[in-house]
């Protein structure tokens, strides 16, 4: 039987596809949240952000090759790529987005469960 280890295997595909996963940060607020990604080395008209399924997803190609010598062996890559899973429902056709000096930030409007009522 063969064991197979995740971790590595997720290692091995990013290195086999060139990708590298960026930083990134999720911060909740009352009614919406913002969700950060460093991209250095990437211009604004190479960034991608898709929603699907509670799922933001953001790919960008690099301005150029960064390359990183890992066990002797170098290896370039050419992309930034992660998707996220957001923690609850969200305003999809109201998320908006912001790049500025590196950094991408995604505002993300949390779905309401109700509105009030006029009193008379």
């Amino acid at each position: 039987m063969t064991t197979s280890f995740p971790t590595l295997n997720l290692l091995l595909d990013d290195i086999e596809h060139r990708i590298l996963s960026p930083l990134s940060c999720l911060r909740e607020f009352d009614n919406h949240w913002i969700l950060e990604f460093d991209l250095p080395m990437v211009r604004k008209k190479d960034i991608t952000v898709t929603f699907d399924k509670g799922t933001i997803s953001v790919e960008a190609k690099l301005r150029e090759k960064y390359f990183e010598e890992n066990l002797g062996n170098a290896v370039k890559f050419e992309f930034f790529k992660k998707s996220i899973l957001l923690p609850g429902k969200i305003e999809s056709n109201r998320i908006t987005t912001k790049f500025q000096k590196g950094r991408l930030e995604v505002k993300i409007p949390k779905k309401t469960a109700g509105h009030s009522i006029k009193i008379q």
